[in-house]
C-alpha cells in the first residue's frame, strides 16, 4: 500500500471511528435522560428517550455500511482489521445500551400509569445507574485512546454494578411481600434495574473488544486474572 493510499486509509478509520464516538455521546444522553425521567417520573423526557432509538438505530446502520465498504475495497489486516471488527461489535453493543434506555423509558411510563410511583425505592436505583453510565463514558475514553489498562479497570468495576442489582433485587422482593399492591409496578421496576445492569454490561464488552485491537487476544468469557496478564 502506497503512502498516498495509506493515509487514505488512515482517514477512512479516523472517520469511522469518530462517528462510533458521536454514537456512544448520543447513547449516553440516551442513558443519562432515561435515568432523569425514572428519577422525577417525567413522562416527557421518557418520550424523548423513546424517540431518540431511531436515531441510534440509523447511526448503526451507517456506520455498519462505512465498515463493510472499508474491508472490501482495503482489505485490511492485522491490528487494522481487528479494530474494523471491533468497532463493529462495539457499535452493536452501543447500540443494544440505547435499547436499555429505551426499555427504561418505557418502564417509567408503564410505572407512571400504574399510580404507585411514589410508593416505590426507586431512588435507590440511581447509584447503580449512575455506575453504568459512568463505565460506559470510560468505556468510550478507553476506545478513544485503545488504552487496555482502563479497559482492566472496566472490566472489574462491572462488579459493583453487579453487587448493587443483586441488592436491589432483594429489596424490591420484600416490598412486594409487603404490599401485594405494588407487585406489577415493582416488576416494571425490575426489569428497570436489568435494564441498567445490561447497559454495564455493554460498557464491560466494550472493555473486552479494545483489549481485543490492541492484544490480539480474545478475552471474553475467560477469568479477570487471565484477563491482566494478556494485558500486562
Amino acid at each position: 500500500m502506497d503512502k498516498h493510499i495509506s493515509s487514505q486509509f488512515d482517514a477512512e478509520l479516523g472517520s469511522v471511528s469518530t462517528r462510533v464516538l458521536e454514537l456512544g455521546g448520543l447513547v449516553e444522553s440516551q442513558i443519562r435522560h432515561a435515568v432523569y425521567s425514572l428519577s422525577q417520573f417525567n413522562t416527557e423526557v421518557a418520550d424523548q428517550v423513546i424517540a431518540t432509538e431511531a436515531q441510534v438505530n440509523a447511526m448503526e446502520v451507517e456506520i455498519d455500511r462505512d465498515l463493510s465498504s472499508i474491508i472490501a475495497r482495503r482489505q485490511p489486516t492485522a491490528i487494522d482489521l481487528r479494530l474494523l471488527i471491533a468497532i463493529s461489535k462495539i457499535t452493536a453493543n452501543l447500540e443494544r445500551a440505547g435499547d436499555e434506555s429505551e426499555k427504561i423509558a418505557r418502564m417509567v411510563k408503564s410505572i407512571i400509569s400504574s399510580g404507585n410511583s411514589r410508593a416505590l425505592p426507586s431512588s435507590e436505583l440511581r447509584i447503580a445507574a449512575d455506575l453504568a453510565s459512568g463505565l460506559l463514558r470510560k468505556a468510550l475514553d478507553a476506545f478513544a485512546r485503545l488504552d487496555v489498562t482502563e479497559a482492566v479497570s472496566i472490566l472489574k468495576e462491572d462488579d459493583l454494578i453487579d453487587a448493587e442489582f443483586d441488592g436491589f433485587v432483594r429489596k424490591l422482593v420484600t416490598y412486594m411481600m409487603e404490599d401485594p399492591r405494588t407487585i406489577s409496578a415493582s416488576l416494571d421496576l425490575l426489569f428497570v434495574a436489568k435494564a441498567i445492569e445490561r447497559i454495564g454490561d455493554h460498557a464491560k464488552n466494550i472493555a473486552e473488544f479494545i483489549i481485543y485491537v490492541v492484544k490480539g487476544a480474545d478475552v471474553r468469557h475467560i477469568a479477570l486474572a487471565d484477563v491482566e496478564s494478556v494485558v500486562q
